[in-house]
């Protein structure tokens, strides 16, 4: 990807609808992720003006004066950078949407979640609408427009499907992760971005956000939880392993995942009140940011290294997710195991209970043993579950088991509807 490359970002549409109706739209994501750029794009077809909370004038006049600065530009789109540096400036985005209900005032961004920012009690429910922004998908990259989600859920579309990826290809993919600095640089190059990327986090926005005391402990401690990757999480193990005991645990995990850095797989039951007890996993957003903290490459990852899975896994759920912002079939996104132990690694579940089960597997051959985890689910579903899939590095798809199919992995972003 070249320096200049601009790569569409499949949100855009959407924010645009969310302008069109509703007074406040705040997109949120990590750093670096593509916020600013997909903001200009969608300034330039309005009349509008930007300001980012990053330059120290900006911040100072938001910090002084927030009434005023929300009101600059009173008949514009205001575009505001980085509003979890000044998050008082909610308190003035609701006073004056309240005071003018027109849609399309404001377009706010944010490298924090800012539904979870505890500097504000104000609520902005039923003025604001959240968009997440990810780093790119591999469907973005390859400008290869849909979604796997809504295709899932059409089992013949993908019958067919065979690719020329072979498992190197996938784990150079999985290494280089999504964000777009990372991938215009060399596998060497791109571990030294991470590392300075997670400095300035840690640095800025965390400290922005947070009074947690032990800020400088959050890169070992998301390192720790990549190396538990792909399995339920234990928490006391964590807190173990981190020194950190485990009632003050809490803060510093919800910190990572309100910052963008990590992201949580809750366990699926049929049984919702089960689904609240059960461990989740827990996933860095970006498995290429997760590659460097674990000293992972395609060259050092061998035919039996245990990280391959679990970074493979981190891949295609990161996929999914990034993939969930946009597809028109909305679902939740789970895990599943059973008391026995039973695993499936992704479950899709629309609102309406129809289910579609993901396995995850590194080797390019696909047994019916692989599958075990799927048709437990099947059988325990019966016609709410449409369809489940074994993902593998392999080159062709087949029949596993009814409603059951192994298909190469790249079907997350080559297959179209």
């Amino acid at each position: 990807m070249s320096a200049s490359e601009i790569i569409p970002r499949f949100v855009l549409s959407r924010v645009e609808d969310a302008l069109a109706d509703t007074r406040i739209v705040a997109l949120q994501g990590a750093r670096q992720v593509g916020k600013s750029t997909l903001s200009r794009l969608v300034l330039a077809r309005r009349n509008g003006v930007a300001v980012t909370l990053d330059d120290p004038a900006s911040f100072d006049f938001a910090r002084t004066d927030p009434t005023a600065f929300v009101e600059q530009a009173p008949d514009r789109l205001l575009v505001i950078d980085e509003l979890q540096r000044v998050p008082e400036l909610v308190i003035a985005l609701k006073a004056a949407v309240d005071r003018d209900e027109r849609p399309g005032r404001f377009l706010v961004t944010g490298s924090a979640n800012l539904l979870e920012l505890s500097a504000t009690h104000e609520s902005l429910a039923g003025r604001a609408e959240h968009i997440d922004l990810y780093p790119l998908s591999r469907r973005e990259v390859e400008a290869s427009r849909g979604s796997f989600i809504d295709i899932a859920f059409v089992p013949e579309a993908l019958s067919q499907h065979e690719s020329a990826l072979t498992r190197d290809g996938y784990l150079d993919y999985a290494c280089a992760g999504g964000y777009p600095e990372a991938l215009r640089r060399t596998p060497v190059r791109r571990r030294d971005w991470h590392d300075a990327y997670l400095s300035q986090i840690v640095k800025r926005d965390a400290i922005d956000i947070s009074g947690l005391q032990r800020i400088a402990d959050l890169p070992r401690i998301l390192r720790l939880i990549a190396a538990r990757m792909g399995s339920a999480m234990v928490w006391t193990s964590l807190a173990a392993d981190a020194a950190i005991p485990r009632r003050t645990l809490n803060p510093y995990v919800a910190l990572l995942e309100t910052l963008f850095l990590t992201h949580t797989l809750p366990a699926w039951s049929v049984n919702l009140t089960s689904r609240e007890t059960k461990q989740p996993k827990v996933f860095l957003v970006d498995s290429g940011l997760a590659a460097s903290l674990l000293g992972a490459s395609r060259e050092t990852l061998g035919p039996t290294s245990g990280l391959v899975g679990a970074l493979l896994e981190c891949f295609v759920v990161g996929e999914l997710r990034r993939q969930q912002t946009w597809a028109r079939q909305r679902v939740s996104l789970h895990h599943y195991r059973d008391s026995r132990g039973v695993e499936v690694d992704a479950v899709l579940e629309t609102p309406d209970g129809r289910v579609v089960g993901i396995e995850v597997k590194s080797s390019a051959t696909v047994r019916a043993n692989d599958a075990s985890g799927l048709i437990a689910l099947r059988d325990r579903l019966g016609e709410r579950f449409v369809a489940g899939y074994v993902l593998h590095t392999g080159r062709s798809t087949a029949m596993v088991a009814e409603r059951i199919s192994a298909v190469p992995m790249d079907a997350l972003w080559a297959v179209h509807t």
